[in-house]
């Protein structure tokens, strides 16, 4: 006979979901694909500051290589794109997608006096306020709420790390996957748990109703969405790392139609403080790898129109590297859109190399002007509710 303490006992596989709980799994549950046609967004954060110059490079310029003796990387060596910059050879990927017209990049992106703060300055980003301004949401959680929340599951953060601010909502609670393998219910036996909901025991608790409803509806979400992961086939061979891998999962879940509009993942490493030549290279190769993988997976399955991957990192480095072969905290850096309905190129002037901020790159474009983009010409969302105000939008969508 199961009793109010075997369900009890049973029920933490669901509460253990924390922010899966219960919105995500009671409308998950409805899903119909009645989001087939809506507009994707995924966010790759590259964690630590990721050196802008190294990336998109100034080949033929001599003050990028006065200021980076050993880091300066050779101009033969330069992916070259236009006459005067090109990328890090590493970003055979980025090169492709650039070629086939599929990739934006915004360059010099930043804000009015930064701080080289990882965490004050990646909260700046995530939140678009100071702190002595901050807001408890992110800007993708307040987007969750504001205009999205009609959809099954707005927005998913997929990976090991902790949550971003960026997804925070007062409102909405979005769930946090570590891996697609992992996306079932974990503690008591599912045959014990499914024992539990099926013969209920009779008690007027109204906390114990919810946690039972929730419950059979976990089991039921969790058994769907496993069974579409399952069906998903991929001919594309994704490079072998963990941000390929995060990106191949967000893939089938986009093919599986859960009406999610935002997918977020994560690649830390890029705080390069020293012997950076080697680890930034590693680097450049596991993110535009894998993000070029994702988008061919996506247009195999004619997909691709319907997604925009931003890449962004907190802020850039300096422009002379330091004693250690490394390079140390700046400010402005390019940012990049890669996908289908893009103005391919170019957004902004390269940056100055004459022309500092205390060593660093001047910002040209403020963030939130790209994000004011996204949101009113991507996801049809009004970006003066979402961010406090209005920014300037740049044209980085094509014309509808």
């Amino acid at each position: 006979m199961t009793t109010r303490r075997t369900f009890l006992k049973a029920a933490p596989s669901l509460l253990t979901l924390g922010a899966m709980s219960p919105r995500f799994w009671l409308q998950a549950a409805e899903s119909s694909g009645s989001n087939s046609d809506g507009r994707i967004l995924v966010v790759v954060q590259l964690s630590g500051g990721n050196d802008g110059l190294n990336t998109v490079i100034p080949f033929d310029r001599d003050e990028y290589r006065k200021a980076r003796p050993t880091l300066a990387v050779p101009k033969d060596d330069v992916l070259k794109m236009e006459d005067h910059w090109g990328f890090h050879p590493e970003m055979t990927g980025f090169a492709d997608l650039y070629q086939n017209g599929q990739l934006s990049i915004v360059q010099g992106v930043g804000y009015p006096n930064p701080n080289r703060s990882h965490f004050e300055s990646m909260d700046i980003w995530h939140s678009c306020t100071r702190q002595k301004n901050r807001r408890s949401e992110g800007w993708l959680g307040r987007c969750a709420a504001e205009c999205l929340s009609a959809a099954d599951v707005p927005a998913i953060h997929l990976g090991q790390e902790q949550q971003p601010l960026a997804l925070s909502s007062t409102r909405l609670a979005v769930p946090s996957i570590k891996s697609l393998d992992q996306f079932c219910l974990q503690g008591a036996p599912t045959e014990k748990l499914a024992m539990a909901v099926e013969s209920p025991p009779a008690v007027e608790n109204g906390l114990l109703s919810f946690v039972q409803s929730s419950t059979s509806t976990a089991l039921r979400v969790s058994e769907r969405i496993q069974q579409q992961a399952k069906s998903y086939q991929s001919t594309v061979e994704y490079p072998d790392s963990q941000l390929a891998q995060k990106l191949k999962a967000i893939a089938g879940l986009v093919h599986a139609d859960l009406g999610t509009r935002i997918y977020y993942v994560q690649l830390d490493g890029f705080d390069t403080h020293s012997q950076q030549a080697g680890a930034h290279s590693g680097l450049l190769r596991q993110w535009t790898g894998a993000v070029a993988a994702f988008l061919k997976d996506l247009e195999s399955h004619q997909l691709d129109d319907r997604v925009t991957v931003m890449s962004f990192s907190e802020f850039g480095r300096r422009l002379e590297e330091n004693a250690s072969e490394g390079t140390d905290h700046g400010a402005a850096a390019p940012l990049f859109l890669a996908g289908k309905q893009l103005n391919s190129g170019l957004i902004g002037e390269l940056p100055s190399l004459t022309d500092l901020d205390q060593g660093d790159l001047k910002f040209q474009i403020d963030f939130r002007q790209v994000y004011a983009s996204l949101l009113e010409d991507w996801l049809g969302c009004d970006s003066a509710r979402i961010l406090g105000k209005d920014y300037k939008k740049i044209p980085v969508f094509h014309k509808t």
